[in-house]
């Protein structure tokens, strides 16, 4: 186990030796910088929860004029590719359980009948559960359109409405402005991640580790050597995606950025540490790999990207809690629409700053022990 000195010399010698065997080697390469940029054009445009291009089947059993202004607006209908005209209830069913149609509209015989003599027109709605939470959101697309008419038929009803809704940061519900800013914490969790996994595990792999052994480098050079690099490039890329969010795809960003470099930083050596664990345990650079992934997708899932923490079981609650994407999330999507104000910052910010210590004192205590 290497005993010498504090160096910077050679701490410098090792940073410059991390760095090209990253930059030289075709599989880092490959592995560290083409998917995160492939990701950030393709999921900010593919990763949404918007219902579009879907088809609707009707069983239309009225042929009253409401029946036929329902179908009409239906037809019209941005999000609807097709619209199949049905013409018994069997059908009907039979277009659901193939999963042709995402929901199903019935309307009744006496569904005009029932408009014309002052009453509500009620409709069946039908929807795929196999798919439930487009089918939700499919149901609200047309619950939307059947309130417009009915307010065209009682042109009253508007001023009866109680509730008038605005969105506040994203009036317009652009998704992109959501799903980019996200992203950036994602890909940036995924590049540092990979990049440290890789790093023992590549001088094992390569037949270099037991030269390190017996040069005169200290165990702390070693680990910051392998360290450094991951912090520098995953703060460059996720530099880069929040540029990208902000000239590439126009999002408005209107917190502090020098908050947002700070927690970047943090969190980029709260998963440094993450990935030294992973790395000081691995064999080959596969197993690394591996190793990064079976971390990093459960810390996707359960960090409230895709859905709230709030609706976890509470255990699971508290386990997010020492995700360091979960308080990530918060500062850059804050930053980007809301101008988070820098206590709010400050209360997510510490949580960091607390587990990129116990990573990095983890990380010390199993790279240690691998030296020796």
């Amino acid at each position: 186990m290497p005993t010498s000195t504090f160096s910077f010399t050679r701490l410098r010698a090792q940073f410059i030796k991390e760095i090209l065997s990253v930059l030289r080697d075709p599989r880092s390469r490959m592995v560290v910088f083409v998917p995160p940029i492939l990701q950030l054009l393709v999921f900010a445009f593919a990763a949404t929860l918007e219902v579009r291009n879907v088809d609707i089947a009707v069983y239309n059993q009225d042929s009253g004029r409401w029946s036929h202004e329902l179908i009409q607006r239906l037809d019209s209908a941005d999000f609807i590719t097709r619209l199949h005209r049905i013409d018994n209830r069997r059908e009907l069913h039979t277009l659901i359980d193939r999963g042709e149609v995402i929901a199903a509209l019935a309307i009744p015989v006496d569904f005009s009948r029932r408009i014309a003599a002052g009453d509500s027109g009620i409709a069946q709605v039908l929807v795929d559960g196999r798919r439930s939470n487009s089918g939700q959101i499919t149901v609200a697309y047309l619950s939307t359109i059947a309130a417009d008419m009915g307010v065209e038929i009682v042109p009253d009803a508007q001023a009866l409405t109680p509730v008038v809704v605005r969105h506040r940061f994203n009036p317009n519900l652009i998704y992109r402005w959501f799903i980019v800013p996200g992203l950036t914490g994602i890909l940036a969790l995924f590049s540092a991640l990979l990049i440290t996994s890789l790093s023992i595990a590549r001088e094992r792999e390569l037949g270099t580790f037991d030269q390190l052994l017996v040069s005169p480098t200290s165990t702390p050079e070693i680990i910051i050597s392998k360290s450094l690099p991951a912090l520098a490039i995953g703060t460059l890329l996720g530099l880069f995606m929040i540029s990208s969010g902000v000239f590439l795809f126009g999002i408005p960003f209107t917190g502090s950025f020098i908050l947002l470099l700070v927690s970047l930083v943090l969190f980029i050596l709260s998963v440094v540490g993450i990935g030294l664990m992973i790395s000081a345990v691995s064999m080959t650079q596969q197993q690394a790999i591996l190793g990064a992934f079976a971390i990093g997708v459960p810390s996707v899932l359960m960090s409230g990207f895709a859905t709230p923490v709030e609706n976890m079981p509470v255990f699971l609650q508290w386990l997010t809690q020492a995700i360091p994407l979960t308080h990530f999330l918060i500062i850059v999507e804050g930053s980007f629409l809301k101008a988070m104000p820098p206590g709010d910052i400050l209360a997510s910010l510490w949580p960091l700053a607390v587990i990129a210590l116990v990573t990095l004192t983890m990380a010390t205590v199993f790279v240690r022990g691998r030296l020796q």
